[in-house]
């Protein structure tokens, strides 16, 4: 029997039209994405502007001008944790496994569907940002331009990283189900838990907190490596394995567990 006598066959590529149309059409997709964007362009152009040249040095000029994406952080955060654990709060993660019954599909799905509009936007706004915010810093310490060693690899990098974080969270919200929680455990993973680890007084927590998703981030943000950070390499595939585990933990709970 062929797929043009089973017009209602669940496929991958149904699945993944489904939740492209699902991601698209809830008002909450389009307001964070553009606040995402519109706020770390307008930060990037704003502290150009209020940079007055008297930086003591080592300041990294893309980490600088890239301040902006500590909001994108937080908001393609809760984007990723609303397309997972957003269906639980409402109940409409029954229906979506009643017409996949096979479920994995769907966390596939969800995972592509966030990478592949947030990869362009993110890599897209700092390609925007970057010669905005230096039309402010030519004559600066910090001024720089797109054909500078590590500029390129720095904003595609913070691009890669910011998507690989908000599907670590779509991962988080699979797992743990609750909105709330799952922005809880996100925030603590990313910003608080590689703070308080760094205060312990042992060389090897220092060593396993440069790999943390936030600390990775940081490193793949910066045009010069940084001292005592991870090189943009090992940090992006730091992250790529965070990400990795997450979507796999997530994976088991999903089979294992009822909706």
């Amino acid at each position: 029997m062929t797929t043009a006598t089973l017009p209602y066959r669940v496929t991958p590529a149904r699945v993944l039209r489904s939740e492209w149309h699902k991601f698209w059409t809830l008002r909450s997709t389009w307001i964070t994405l553009v606040v995402t964007s519109a706020l770390t362009v307008a930060m990037g152009a704003g502290l150009g502007a209020a940079y007055d040249g008297s930086g003591e040095g080592g300041m990294d000029t893309v980490m600088f001008v890239l301040l902006g994406t500590q909001f994108a952080t937080i908001n393609l955060g809760v984007l990723g944790i609303l397309a997972t654990a957003g269906e639980y709060s409402t109940g409409q993660i029954r229906a979506t496994m009643t017409a996949v019954p096979r479920r994995l599909p769907v966390l596939w799905s969800k995972a592509a569907v966030l990478t592949a509009v947030a990869l362009p936007l993110t890599l897209a706004t700092n390609l925007l940002t970057f010669p905005l915010a230096q039309s402010f810093l030519a004559g600066t310490d910090l001024s720089a331009c797109f054909g500078d060693p590590g500029v390129l690899r720095a904003l595609a990098g913070n691009a890669a990283g910011l998507t690989l974080l908000a599907v670590l969270a779509l991962g988080i919200g699979a797992l743990l189900r609750s909105v709330p929680v799952a922005i809880g455990a996100f925030i603590g993973l990313v910003m608080i838990l590689p703070e308080i680890l760094a205060m312990l007084p042992y060389a090897f927590v220092d060593d396993a907190v440069r790999y943390f998703p936030g600390k990775a981030l940081e490193a793949l943000t910066t045009a010069q490596p940084l001292p005592g950070a991870a090189s943009p390499g090992a940090a992006l595939l730091a992250m790529f394995l965070w990400t990795a585990a997450l979507l796999t933990t997530a994976a088991v709970a999903l089979r294992r567990k009822d909706v």
